[in-house]
């Protein structure tokens, strides 16, 4: 067999590998997703709504969620996009590093002159 064949072959047999590979592990999240939508989870739907799940219909496929108190969507369950975990706070957060510069933070004011402001007038004067 010529060896352009073969690599081509080889190529080809690499891809198909990749696209089963990739099948598997995409059910095996959505079988995942799947088993932790339940009643009472907090979820993010697919066009970005949060909401509680207040029951689930396994024949129509169809999902109650409460976006804000007393508001309920009805949706297909496919909709629901991800489980929301709550994310823990850090209750003794880092303390900033000091600039080295001895610059003031953004947004700080100060009494001196900015540098960057004399240049400008410089360079209208010089246009005009």
């Amino acid at each position: 067999m010529d060896p352009i064949t073969l690599i081509m072959l080889a190529v080809l047999a690499l891809l198909i590998f990749f696209m089963f590979r990739n099948s598997k592990k995409r059910s095996k999240d959505a079988a995942n997703l799947q088993s932790q939508v339940v009643v009472g989870a907090k979820v993010m739907t697919n066009f970005g709504v949060y909401g509680t799940i207040l029951s689930i219909d396994e024949e129509d496929n169809e999902v109650l969620l409460e976006s804000t108190p007393g508001t309920v969507l009805a949706v297909h369950r496919q909709v629901v996009a991800r489980v929301v975990t709550p994310v823990a706070v850090d209750e003794n957060p880092a303390e900033p590093l000091e600039d080295a510069s001895g610059a003031p933070e953004f947004g700080v004011r100060t009494d001196e002159p900015v540098e960057s402001a004399d240049v400008d007038t410089e360079r209208k004067k010089s246009n005009d």
